[in-house]
């Protein structure tokens, strides 16, 4: 299973530079069975990094560019009237696919962006009455431009809840910069990936990151965490009981993406701050004081030492 995850990640670097951290927890939400949103201003590569992973998996991709006049129908598919069969026939949408690369999410209206909500909780999706399940594994990659860009509608808190993380891309260094234009001055790397694992073979590491195991001690310590940010006085009620399996389940997956079939607590500080800082309901907080109240808990929740294998 390390071997398929490594193979990914090294994929993914022929076309991205400088972006390890990144790489590795998109790798966290597709094993863990989450969701990830990717926001940063444009031209950061955002899409290019969706783009990478969903080649480097022989699996299904689909993409849905979000406008304000996108529909929902666009999104999931719609029934129509065939004259010859003279019966309704459904034509699926963007949605059943294995992959989907929602790009600039919120530039579509909430009545649109609601679309996502089922199919993403669930993994289903219904239409005129009828419920259809979407092939495993289902994972939506979303990127985001800051709501402050024109044109833009906020995502709802509901929606927010449904991606497992929130990252960043962060800028290249002058070196990394350097790297990506002698790279690129003569190739286009994202043409020439190839898949590295199959569609069974990553159900097959959803199926094992269940199987990380935690322990007792660690799970207490994320309990801690989470009711840290429930109780910061008045304007909070903190992260909810499905952020708490968020979190859990990205330590699992982050602990497997580094080659471990066990949590350290490492793991849990390392996804804290993206799996937590969008789910933390303020009323006055900005992003940056919520992911300095998350960094706090961090740094005053004692860490418990323990040998953190298997007994």
């Amino acid at each position: 299973m390390e071997q398929i995850l490594n193979k990914i990640k090294e994929n993914v670097a022929k076309v991205m530079i400088g972006k390890e951290q990144v790489t590795e927890l998109l790798l966290t939400g597709l094993v863990a069975g989450g969701h990830i949103l990717l926001e940063d201003v444009p031209g950061t590569g955002k899409t290019v990094l969706a783009r990478a992973l969903a080649k480097s998996m022989s699996l299904s991709f689909g993409r849905i560019q979000f406008t304000p006049d996108l529909l929902p129908s666009d999104v999931t598919g719609l029934s129509f009237y065939h004259q010859e069969k003279g019966a309704f026939l459904f034509k699926e949408g963007p949605v059943f696919s294995n992959i989907l690369l929602a790009d600039e999410i919120n530039r579509a209206t909430p009545r649109t962006q609601s679309s996502l909500l089922e199919c993403m909780a669930e993994g289903q999706v219904t239409v005129d009455g009828e419920t259809r399940v979407l092939e495993a594994p289902f994972f939506v990659i979303a990127t985001q431009n800051p709501v402050e860009t024109l044109g833009c509608f906020p995502l709802p808190e509901a929606q927010m809840d449904r991606f497992l993380m929130k990252l960043s891309m962060g800028s290249l260094s002058a070196q990394e910069e350097r790297q990506m234009v002698d790279r690129y001055i003569h190739a286009e790397p994202l043409q020439e990936l190839e898949p590295v694992c199959s569609q069974e073979e990553i159900c097959g590491l959803q199926r094992r990151c269940r199987e990380v195991y935690v322990h007792e001690d660690l799970r207490d310590y994320l309990v801690a965490l989470i009711q840290g940010t429930r109780s910061r006085g008045e304007g909070s009620s903190g992260v909810s009981p499905r952020g708490t399996l968020a979190l859990l389940r990205a330590s699992q997956g982050f602990a497997m993406v580094r080659g471990r079939d066990f949590v350290v607590p490492e793991d849990i500080k390392e996804v804290a701050e993206p799996v937590l800082v969008h789910r933390m309901l303020t009323e006055d907080l900005g992003e940056k004081e919520r992911s300095y109240r998350i960094k706090q808990l961090l740094s005053q929740i004692p860490v418990p030492t323990e040998n953190w294998g298997r007994p």
